[in-house]
């Protein structure tokens, strides 16, 4: 700011200078138009009394300035044109005017020199201004400006001081804020009343700290879950293999392990989808066809023969070919394993009855059973990890967690309903989908 200020005052003192020289021409060249004639006629009287006419003075006459510029001393020459000096005032000397003989400006090292020449005698007139006149004038504003100048800059610096520490503490509070932030305290900062610019920081730091937040809840989840789900079939599969190895190797122990392996497949598979369910990467946002997804789920479970005399899918097609397929924007793999938890959940709490997957009405998937049925007091709480319809079926606990986070980043709502409408017993699980309605 210093820079900038002197910068800018030496620009105004340059202006001022060359205003002042233009002024003390101004006034050089009014002098001489006022003076000249007046001076002639001056050296024409002196001439007159002094001298005969035919006889011109071989000094020059020394005439004092005209009384019209009596309240200051002109110094100026009268000159023929070989440099005769005719006339001079008082205090003018010849070194004045040592600049070239030619109308106009002209300066040498003290003395700014305009020269005139008369029109009809042929005879120049001289005026001299002192330069250190104008040096004064330029150095006089020159030190009226530099000295508020060197007063008031401290003072403007104290003052940027104090402001710029008073503006940027809030700076040092977001830094300390984020410097107090770890594994273990990812909450969100909260200034009060910070600037414009500091709040914009304020929000995008937040949301990577919800980022990481979410992250690393998915991280101790998983760990958490691992621990859970898999210590059982783990020790079941070790205590299964234990027994063969000391009773020999019967076919029931072998088959015993290999289904306890099996269930620690399937939970690991489960505990991998939980993960990708409620991770922070973003899921694929392409047009689904509902039909062809519900399609593509019920397939992998009709390969099985205990599962494929028991699930039916229901399509519009079934009933309206001409209708056009539903759809819905998402992923396609990530639905997939939604539906798919469904479809497990809903063939192992029916026992053995009919599993129904339901396409429509509109953007919608429908999964219903005609199993016993969820009381109304646990129905919503089916949604929470480690949950269970029953205690004594089989089911890990973590299907309804699964599809609950989908349906959450897929912009969906899962409706749970039991019984079904109409009926004492069964249990429906709805995905309704919002993205292709507000696409429309």
């Amino acid at each position: 700011m210093a820079t900038v200020w002197l910068l800018c005052l030496l620009a105004v003192v340059w202006y001022v200078g060359e205003e002042i020289n233009y002024n003390f021409d101004n006034e050089l060249v009014e002098i001489s138009h006022r003076m000249f004639d007046i001076a002639l006629e001056h050296l024409d009287e002196a001439q007159a009394l002094a001298h005969a006419p035919a006889q011109p003075p071989r000094e020059p006459l020394v005439i004092p300035s005209p009384g019209s510029f009596g309240d200051a001393e002109v110094l100026y020459r009268l000159v023929t044109p070989q440099s005769r000096v005719l006339a001079r005032s008082a205090e003018a000397r010849d070194d004045m005017f040592d600049v070239a003989l030619s109308t106009g400006f002209e300066s040498n090292r003290q003395w700014r020199v305009y020269t005139l020449r008369h029109p009809k005698r042929g005879i120049y007139m001289q005026v001299a201004d002192p330069l250190d006149e104008r040096r004064e004038t330029v150095n006089r504003t020159l030190l009226g400006l530099i000295v508020p100048f060197l007063i008031l800059l401290p003072v403007i610096a104290l003052l940027l001081r104090r402001n710029a520490k008073k503006e940027l503490r809030v700076l040092e509070t977001l830094s300390q804020e984020i410097g107090l932030r770890d594994g273990r305290q990812l909450e969100p900062i909260q200034l009060d009343v910070p600037p414009r610019e500091i709040a914009q920081v304020q929000d995008h730091v937040n949301r990577l700290l919800g980022r990481l937040s979410q992250a690393l809840d998915v991280e101790r989840a998983l760990a958490a879950n691992a621990a859970h789900e898999l210590r059982t079939p783990l020790t079941a599969a070790r205590l299964r293999l234990q027994t063969a190895l000391e009773h020999g190797l019967s076919r029931s122990d072998v088959e015993a392990a290999i289904a306890s392996l099996q269930t620690l497949s399937q939970r690991t598979e489960k505990l991998l989808q939980l993960s990708r369910a409620e991770s922070s990467a973003p899921f694929t946002r392409d047009s689904v066809d509902l039909v062809q997804l519900a399609t593509t789920v019920a397939r992998e479970f009709w390969m099985d023969d205990a599962a494929a005399d028991r699930l039916e899918l229901i399509t519009p097609a079934s009933s309206d070919p001409a209708a056009p397929p539903p759809t819905c924007r998402g992923d396609f793999d990530a639905l997939a394993i939604a539906l798919r938890n469904l479809t497990e959940n809903a063939l192992a709490y029916s026992g053995n009855g009919t599993v129904e997957i339901h396409v429509g009405p509109g953007s919608e998937i429908a999964v219903r059973d005609n199993g016993p049925g969820v009381p109304p007091d646990k129905l919503k709480h089916l949604q929470e990890r480690h949950v269970r319809q029953s205690a004594q079926r089989a089911g890990y606990g973590l299907g309804l967690s699964i599809v609950t986070s989908i349906a959450q980043k897929h912009d969906a709502d899962l409706i749970l309903t039991s019984p079904l409408p109409g009926n004492t017993r069964g249990f429906e699980a709805r995905l309704v989908f919002k993205s292709h309605l507000q696409d429309n």
